[in-house]
């Protein structure tokens, strides 16, 4: 789901059609409500670079048509350019919030708290290393964390 030529698709996919789906742009998501948050993603994201302000707006698009409004996103301030500390995507505006943890993950929050937590694949991923990070990351029972299956998969 996007609104146009920049926004990356967000598709709810089974794990097998990623491979299928997924390029540099696309989002996955598998929505799953579980009791318990450890090591559990909601999906995975491969954006083009590593330019917040030219990737965010476009992802935040597409998971708002599917999620409902976005209003915060957490990521690590040294894997990216520059962060601001807002964007205006649409009518909206969304806080950034930045973090030293790791750029394995972005942390999405719908409304007030409803949390959301993707892999991050790197930009420069090869598409076979990427696709199975995204089939990791979306496989139903999967609780394993960010960081390990982008080694598992050589991403």
């Amino acid at each position: 789901m996007g609104t146009g030529p920049g926004s990356p698709r967000v598709t709810p996919l089974p794990p097998d059609a990623v491979h299928r789906a997924a390029k540099p742009g696309t989002a996955v998501v598998r929505l799953e409500t579980t009791d318990d948050r450890r090591g559990v993603l909601d999906g995975a994201w491969w954006p083009r670079s590593r330019d917040i302000a030219a990737e965010l707006p476009a992802l935040v698009t597409a998971l708002t048509e599917l999620l409902g409004p976005v209003t915060r996103v957490g990521l690590d301030a040294t894997a990216w350019d520059p962060l601001p500390t807002r964007l205006v995507v649409g009518d909206r505006v969304v806080r950034i919030d930045s973090f030293p943890v790791g750029d394995d993950t972005v942390l999405v929050t719908r409304g007030e708290a409803d949390h959301f937590s993707l892999l991050v694949v790197p930009p420069h991923a090869t598409p076979e290393a990427a696709r199975a990070a995204m089939a990791e990351a979306v496989r139903a029972g999967n609780v394993t964390q960010a960081a390990q299956i982008l080694i598992d998969t050589g991403t």
